[in-house]
């Protein structure tokens, strides 16, 4: 579907509107959760990202990324997770700024549109709750009950959107949630709406540059892991199989890991020896930028432009 074209006389006196899409990686999807590519759930060498349905133009009835407009009342990060609670009902454990994506012609309508991108990891503990849509209210966003006034960006008020480009959410009920939000192979993803494409390959390409730094994984597995599991974050990150008798060997050889002298419990094979970051953390990598921060909630992780 392409963009409609605006007048330069238009954009030239409209300001930029500012908007928020999140990237979300997990190793699988929540139990339950509606999936895009049924026959892929059992799939290890993949990451998985939620999507939502456009339920108005333009781009009706594509999927895009969670995201909507930054309000006057919160910050980039509030807006960002606000987003994908509505989505995942979920807060993530790692999230972080990724990218500005303001092209002259990127916007469908005559406002030109920037997009501050985030990407977010959730790990296997952070979807292994249940779904709580107020979760992450102590961190000061309202949860969308909140506020019954019909706001400017609400996708269930009656008037036409003054910027359709910035009114990408279908989620304001539990039935509409289930209809128009989907879990995605990021390798298979369907048509996505606006740029989306764009800014999950860059999402991607960001996250598969820091697979060998170990960051990744931590945050995907948390403290204690086997080296099958470890071996399964790398694989679905880089999108494809490594061998396992060479993986175990260079992972313990770079000296990275310790073994904590624990087994895994209640698996019905043989029980795998659990390993930890030495220090508790993963190693310092990328010289170019500082390492992904490690914070306890989301919204203290580290906003880099």
């Amino acid at each position: 579907m392409p963009y409609e074209t605006a007048s330069a006389s238009e954009r030239r006196y409209l300001p930029p509107a500012v908007a928020v899409s999140v990237v979300a990686f997990a190793l699988r999807p929540p139990h339950g959760a509606t999936l895009g590519e049924p026959e892929a759930r059992g799939a290890e060498t993949t990451l998985w990202i939620p999507l939502v349905r456009r339920i108005r133009s333009p781009f009706q009835g594509l999927w895009a990324l969670p995201g909507g407009p930054t309000r006057w009342d919160e910050t980039l990060i509030d807006t960002a997770l606000r987003t994908l609670r509505d989505a995942v009902l979920r807060d993530p454990g790692y999230l972080e700024q990724l990218y500005s994506f303001g092209g002259i012609e990127r916007s469908a309508e005559a406002q030109r549109l920037v997009t501050i991108a985030y990407w977010a990891l959730y790990g296997e503990r952070d979807l292994a709750g249940v779904p709580d849509p107020g979760a992450g209210e102590d961190a000061g966003v309202p949860a969308r009950d909140a506020d019954p006034a019909p706001r400017w960006d609400d996708p269930a008020r009656a008037i036409p959107p003054a910027h359709p480009a910035l009114d990408p959410d279908p989620v304001s009920t539990e039935a509409e949630r289930d209809a128009n939000v989907a879990w995605f192979s990021a390798d298979g993803l369907p048509e996505l709406a606006f740029d989306h494409a764009e800014i999950v390959s860059y999402a991607l390409a960001r996250l598969r540059s820091k697979t060998e730094y170990a960051a990744v994984a931590h945050r995907f597995l948390g403290p204690v892991f086997t080296l099958g599991r470890l071996r399964a974050v790398t694989e679905a990150v880089l999108g494809e199989s490594v061998d396992p008798a060479n993986f175990r060997r260079q992972a313990l050889a770079q000296g990275n890991l310790v073994d904590t002298g624990e087994v895994e419990t209640g698996t019905p094979h043989r029980p795998a020896r659990l390993y930890r970051f030495r220090g508790g953390r993963p190693p310092a990598g990328d010289p170019d930028r500082p390492d992904l921060p490690h914070r306890s909630h989301p919204t203290a992780a580290r906003s880099t432009p």
